[in-house]
């Protein structure tokens, strides 16, 4: 159940099959406790596997897995970190793909965040 505490940003990634990542800002600060991934197409080869981190550490259980098999556009993943996930006002959180998909497809992210 979301709260009037709860704040949403999100980030597009172009390719999640292609090693690389990106950032978003941070605008308030509070605790990660949900992130979010939707795909536009079907990945190949393997999962996608993206990891999250706050100033060069991983966020603690926070890494998605975008399962290959089965996946099609519009599948939705998620991950709950429990650890590592507190962020201040200017931060910023940055998404990072292994790249061992195939496949040029992109992701869209959306990062919960509880004041």
């Amino acid at each position: 159940m979301r709260t009037l505490n709860d704040y949403f940003i999100t980030v597009k990634m172009t390719d999640v099959s292609t090693s690389g990542s990106v950032f978003v800002a941070v605008p308030d600060g509070g605790t990660v406790i949900k992130i979010m991934s939707v795909i536009d197409g079907a990945i190949g080869t393997a999962d996608a596997v993206i990891t999250p981190s706050i100033g060069g550490t991983n966020i603690t259980n926070g890494a998605i897995t975008i399962t290959q098999s089965g996946s099609a556009a519009g599948d939705v993943d998620t991950s709950a970190p429990t650890a590592a996930n507190s962020v201040v006002e200017g931060d910023s959180i940055k998404l990072t793909t292994n790249g061992a998909s195939t496949n040029t497809i992109a992701a869209t992210f959306t990062i919960i965040i509880r004041r």
